[in-house]
This record gives C-alpha cells, sequence and structure tokens, in this order.
C-alpha cells in the first residue's frame, strides 16, 4: 500500500543534514496554482461581488441567493441541528475557550534608565476574515478553530466565508452555519475558493448598500488554490501560514500499536486525494504490520478510493532509519502539520522535536482527537511551514506596539549616543531633532 523509502544507510544527526533527502511531498506546487488563481483575484478586485458569484458558479456549479448569508438561515441552522452534533460542538467550544484563554500576553513595561520606559502593547487587529473549508467533508470544527482565538483575543469584527452547497439550497451547509450561531457569529458568506479569499481581502460592494469590509487578516484551512490566493494578498492583508492539504506523519519504533498507526495514517488520508501519511520508523517488523492492518481497515472504511489515492501518492510513503536520533532528524526536515510520536518513552522523545505543527505524544493522543476536542487548534501549518510558521492562535490576531516615554532628563542622557550613531549613518537631521530640545535657539 504504501511505498518504502529506506534511509539506512544514510549517516546524519540533524535535520539539517536530511534537508537534501528527497522526503515525500506532492507533486502539485502552489506556484502551479498561483497561476490559475491571478485572474479570479483580478476579477473579483474590479467587478466586486458578481465577479464572486460568477467564479462560483463557474468552478462549483452553485451559488447561493445571495452572498451574504441572512441572518435567519443562521439561526434556522441551529435550531434544526441534532442534539448530539450540538452537544460536541459545545464541547469543542469549551475546550478550544480553555486552552486559547491562556494565550494571551500582558503588557509589559520596562525602564531602561532611570525616567525611560519602553512598553510591549498587545492590541487585537479589527477585523479578521475566517475561511471554512467546504469540499469533500464539512468542518463546522473549523469554524470553533477560527472564531474561538479571534473572540479571545478580542477582535471586535468577525466575516466567515464557506462555499456554497447544492443540497443546502446553496447556502454554506447547515453544520457550519448552526457552529457560526453557537459562537454569535452573523456575518457569514456563501463563497469559497480564491473568489472568497479575494473578496475578504479587498472588500465588496453588496445590494441594498451593504458592503464586505476588506480585513485585516485572513486564516483558515484550504487546498491549494486557497492557499496560492493568500500568498498573492499577503502584505495587503496578514495570514496565517501557507496550510495546503493535510498531513501525517508518524515517529515510531517496535512499540507501537500497527493497529493505531494504519488508523491514524488512514483518518487524515480521508481529507483529500493529495492529504500525506508518513510513517518514519527504525522497525522493520512494524512495516509489514501496518501494511496488513492498511487493507485490512481500508475493506471496512466509507471513503477507500480517495484514501487509497491519497496513500499510495507521492507525497505519502513509509521511512525506515536506523534509530531514533535519526527518525527525529527525518521528522524535523519534514515539519509535519501533524505529528504524532509512538515510541518508548514517547515523551521525552516528543520534547526533542523542533519542527511539526502539533505533536500528538503516545497511544492514546491521535490526531483526530486534536482534529475536533483536544482544546488545541487544528489550523496548522503544511508543506514544511512548521519550520517558520506556527498554527493558529490568540497571538495570530494580536499586533505588538511599543509605547517609548521618556523624560527631559532621560531625554538628555541618551542625547550623545543617539546624535553619535545619526551621524555615523549620515542622517544629521535625525541628531538634529535631539539637539533642538536639548539646545534652545539653535
Amino acid at each position: 500500500m504504501l511505498r518504502v523509502i529506506d534511509l539506512r544507510s544514510v549517516a546524519f544527526t540533524d535535520a539539517a543534514d536530511s534537508q537534501g533527502l528527497d522526503l515525500p511531498r506532492a507533486g502539485a506546487t502552489i506556484d502551479d496554482a498561483s497561476e490559475v488563481v491571478q485572474p479570479i483575484l483580478d476579477s473579483v478586485r474590479a467587478d466586486g461581488a458578481a465577479a464572486v458569484q460568477e467564479w462560483t458558479m463557474r468552478l462549483d456549479g452553485v451559488a447561493a441567493p445571495s452572498l451574504r448569508v441572512p441572518v435567519g438561515v443562521i439561526s434556522q441552522s441551529l435550531e434544526g441541528l441534532d442534539p448530539s452534533v450540538r452537544g460536541a460542538l459545545q464541547t469543542a467550544i469549551h475546550r478550544a475557550k480553555v486552552v486559547h484563554a491562556r494565550q494571551g500576553r500582558p503588557d509589559d513595561s520596562v525602564e531602561v534608565i532611570p525616567g525611560g520606559t519602553v512598553t510591549q502593547r498587545w492590541l487585537a487587529v479589527e477585523r479578521v476574515g475566517l475561511y471554512v473549508p467546504g469540499g469533500q467533508a464539512v468542518y463546522p470544527s473549523s469554524v470553533v478553530m477560527n472564531v474561538v482565538p479571534a473572540q479571545v483575543a478580542g477582535v471586535s469584527s468577525i466575516a466567515v466565508t464557506s462555499p456554497p452547497q447544492r443540497d443546502h439550497s446553496g447556502w454554506p451547509h447547515q453544520t457550519i452555519l448552526a457552529a457560526c450561531a453557537l459562537l454569535g457569529i452573523e456575518e457569514v458568506y456563501a463563497a469559497g475558493g480564491a473568489q472568497a479569499i479575494a473578496m475578504l481581502a479587498y472588500g465588496v460592494d453588496l445590494p441594498q448598500g451593504e458592503r464586505c469590509l476588506p480585513v485585516d487578516i485572513i486564516t483558515g484551512p484550504g487546498n491549494l488554490y486557497v492557499t496560492a490566493a493568500k500568498r498573492a494578498v499577503r502584505g495587503l492583508v496578514g495570514i496565517d501560514s501557507e496550510a495546503g492539504p493535510t498531513e501525517i506523519a508518524i515517529l515510531a519504533d517496535e512499540t507501537a500499536d500497527p493497529v493505531h498507526v494504519a488508523a491514524d495514517l488512514i483518518s487524515q488520508a480521508e481529507h483529500d486525494v493529495l492529504a500525506a501519511a508518513v510513517l518514519v520508523t527504525t522497525s522493520t517488523d512494524l512495516v509489514g504490520r501496518v501494511q496488513e492492518e492498511l487493507a485490512r481497515q481500508l475493506a471496512r472504511t466509507k471513503h477507500v478510493e480517495r484514501i487509497t489515492a491519497a496513500l499510495t501518492g507521492q507525497q505519502s510513503a513509509i521511512v525506515l532509519v536506523t534509530d531514533l536520533a535519526a527518525g527525529l532528524a527525518v521528522v524535523d526536515a519534514y515539519a509535519a502539520e501533524h505529528l504524532e510520536i509512538q515510541t518508548r518513552d514517547a515523551r521525552q522523545v516528543a520534547l526533542q522535536v523542533r519542527n511539526a505543527g502539533a505533536i500528538f505524544v503516545g497511544p492514546w493522543s491521535p490526531v483526530s482527537l486534536g482534529d475536533y476536542c483536544a482544546g488545541s487548534n487544528h489550523v496548522l501549518p503544511t508543506r514544511g511551514c512548521a519550520r517558520h510558521s506556527s498554527g493558529l492562535s490568540v497571538q495570530t490576531f494580536l499586533r505588538g506596539v511599543q509605547v517609548i516615554e521618556y523624560s527631559e532628563d532621560a531625554l538628555v542622557a541618551s542625547a550623545q549616543a543617539v546624535q553619535v550613531l545619526a551621524h555615523a549613518e549620515d542622517l544629521p537631521a535625525h541628531a538634529d531633532a535631539v539637539r533642538v530640545r536639548l539646545e534652545p535657539g539653535y
């Protein structure tokens, strides 16, 4: 089922040594998708809401009765929600709030010299656009993961967008709308893909004088085209990270349960034909047992074709290594969105990992727990971006603002250093800005 890459003859001890390795990755790139999305972005920027609707009909074959979902439709979705699903969503919301409530940053003031202070303030951005996918699956959990940290951060204006569904009268999926209702979100748009990203970045006029105002930050997972669109508007707006198709890596030794390993690989492959499932292991025995389990469990699962395509794609593989040190180097180089540690002394091994979106420790912490109700956030960097980017959190929606306050005596004490450095950089007006304060009549 999974191809095997044998790296046991490779000698390396850290991630830097493994950067040049041919690790499993999807063939399609964001650069490829960028050529496709640019005309969509340009069209929405020029023609607004009409272009959003036109591209949605062209690409998805469906357009909503209106771009903005009426508040009544949102509330009705909650009224019709299965009570068990409502309860599960409430559990997810509660746990996410508990975790994210600890992620804020307090203001901090430092007295550099007597009378001279620098204060670091953390202020929420004013408006955010939260993207919730709606392709081959339904993701009310992504509503929770996007909205909760924004609300905890103190964002005052939140817009959610999700693709319209033919089976739901052209509105986003009922469960997605119900999750919005549970969180008090009333600004929801029936749009997906690059056109939704453009709408959030540029803003569009709506009928009856309404407007989708431009946002400051766009967050949320999506396919390659959504990611390419986010890359294109980055700078005009902030983005969380370049989160493309999902991926799981599992670092395992001979103590791992092949039933658990196979189930977790399958669970992430279930998302998308481009989903990546990677097992890094020191055990040849585990390889064979996992392959057997994959075949056994696939026979009873629902989305067999999608999962099989993901597991047999070039983005998925089993990587054999000589020892856990080599395994750690490989997973650090791969920098997975989700990394499971299923080894002896799993916590100690996990503490050695440097690059991962989220780390799941031991046999009782599957990725699917984090997808829904661990309390952690499942909007995470993919395609190796965990080397430099973090998962979504309260801090995503905060900006650090420095407040500098010096007294006259403190400026006097600093004047010489400022003037010397200003002249060293050939910027004499910088020095004069201090001098005019200290030498009246200069």
